[in-house]
């Protein structure tokens, strides 16, 4: 698919937003994916603290950051003096971006890292920054060529519905027809975080991801 083209020969580490991790964990086989990905995967300590928070605690969020970590799946990083620079001048000059958007942005710019990042204002700050490189979206690591040939079809796509679904993983407006077509307009009507949601579906309710006909996927 078009929109997995930028990740399917790029083989230099990616660092993480916290989104992307709330998006793998949502999926069920956020493992998985991390392990079949050919990058070396990088999270800002700032984001990891992002996690710590109650919510985040309390919705496994952080106990999958750990565990991925413990996994040998990502490397937590610091912030160097030299790429604290540049956060603090992100934070100082654009305040609708986060700290752990700041981060990831500040570490892949230093280190010529690619930010994984689907926040609209995040990305717009990440291509100021990174002097017209694009970065990932978490779609482009969910329909990565090699992450479907691990988790096989079925599974690959029931893992893009939950992070759609229980995760509202933003998507690029132009995957949309692509998504939709993948999961099926009955599991699109319940992720009210695709773009458009509301032209397309009008006040569709949700049914809760629990009693989807679907299993969930596997860890």
């Amino acid at each position: 698919m078009s929109f997995s083209s930028s990740l399917v020969d790029f083989r230099d580490p990616l660092v993480l937003d916290a989104s992307v991790l709330v998006n793998l964990h949502a999926c069920g086989s956020g493992k998985r994916i991390l392990a079949a990905l050919p990058n070396a995967m990088v999270v800002p300590e700032i984001v990891a603290d992002e996690l710590k928070h109650e919510r985040s605690r309390r919705g496994g969020e952080y106990a999958f950051l750990d565990s991925i970590s413990a996994a040998g799946l990502i490397m937590i990083e610091s912030l160097a003096d030299t790429e604290d620079v540049v956060f603090r001048k992100l934070i100082a000059s654009s305040p609708s971006i986060d700290d752990g958007e700041a981060a990831t942005i500040a570490i892949a710019a230093y280190k010529r890292y690619l930010p994984v990042i689907d926040d609209r204002k995040g990305r717009t700050c990440a291509e100021l920054t990174l002097e017209g490189r694009t970065p990932a979206w978490s779609l482009e690591a969910f329909r990565h060529p090699a992450v479907i040939e691990a988790l096989g079809d079925e599974i690959a796509i029931r893992s893009l519905y939950f992070a759609l679904r229980k995760g509202r993983m933003q998507i690029p407006h132009e995957a949309l027809d692509e998504v939709i077509a993948l999961i099926g307009e009955d599991r699109a009507r319940d992720c009210t975080c695709l773009p458009k949601y509301r032209y397309r579906f009008g006040h569709s309710q949700s049914v809760d991801v629990d009693k989807d006909h679907s299993a969930h996927p596997s860890p």
